[in-house]
């Protein structure tokens, strides 16, 4: 018999992904505390008035996080790779909803 350890993030009482490694458990649950906290920041705004719209949006922002704060001028640009960029299904379902609501 073998064990094995999972870590879950649960948010307001529902799973929202299981990791093996409590690290990555651990960046997801971070990645979801800043997209709670831009969730709010987007509130306040009179901008956008559709809730799932904002949150979507504060998803999104929280899973670019890197390129946002580039985009703010709170970080410097990484070093350019050769990389083709895939990107993830999520990313790629947060832009989809974002545009079709826009």
């Amino acid at each position: 018999m073998a064990v094995i350890i999972k870590y879950v993030v649960e948010r307001n009482g529902a799973e929202k992904m299981t990791f093996t490694s409590k690290a990555e458990a651990d960046a997801y649950d971070k990645m979801l505390d800043t997209a709670d906290e831009l969730s709010r920041f987007l509130a306040a705004s009179t901008l956008i008035t559709d809730e799932q719209l904002s949150e979507t949006l504060a998803l999104y922002m929280a899973q670019q996080k890197d390129e946002l704060l580039v985009a703010l001028g709170a970080k410097k640009p990484a070093a350019k790779t050769d990389k083709t960029a895939k990107g993830d299904k999520t990313t790629k379902a947060s832009i989809a909803a974002v545009e079709r609501a826009a």
